[in-house]
């Protein structure tokens, strides 16, 4: 079951360091990153800049504090998180295609490189949660 999987220490510290980046970063989304974080915002995202932003912090800062606090559902968790990566990754990709600094990615070779983070991010989000493990076939 989901809910059953173990984890060891290490996936438990990378769980706790995760939740703290991921509501730390979401901090950073309701105070003082609003506005570079505005420039991730794609274009096409048919609300207001600033409100996407403070959306997203609010769900960042729920996302890790569920990491930390929220053992018993770990690997929902880590799903849930992958899946968001997954979700603002064409934000990444808005900020490479139109050449937006922000965030001290101020070269296109920075912001390229920036767009291979992450898959790190949701292989860590699946791998502390022991979601990788849950998932694979027995």
């Amino acid at each position: 079951m989901l809910n059953e999987t173990k984890t060891t220490a290490s996936q438990d510290a990378g769980r706790w360091l995760l939740g703290s980046f991921m509501t730390g970063a979401g901090t950073g989304h309701l105070t003082f990153s609003r506005e570079p974080f505005q420039a991730q915002v794609p274009d096409w995202v048919p609300m207001d800049k600033d409100t996407v932003v403070l959306l997203s912090g609010v769900v960042e800062i729920g996302l890790g504090l569920s990491l930390i606090l929220g053992t018993r559902h770990k690997v929902p968790m880590g799903l849930g998180l992958a899946a968001f990566y997954a979700l603002i990754f064409p934000g990444n990709l808005h900020q490479y295609a139109k050449r937006i600094s922000a965030f001290g990615l101020d070269t296109d070779t920075k912001r390229f490189l920036r767009l291979f983070f992450q898959p790190v991010l949701m292989g860590w989000a699946l791998w502390s949660t022991g979601a990788w493990k849950a998932l694979r076939p027995r």
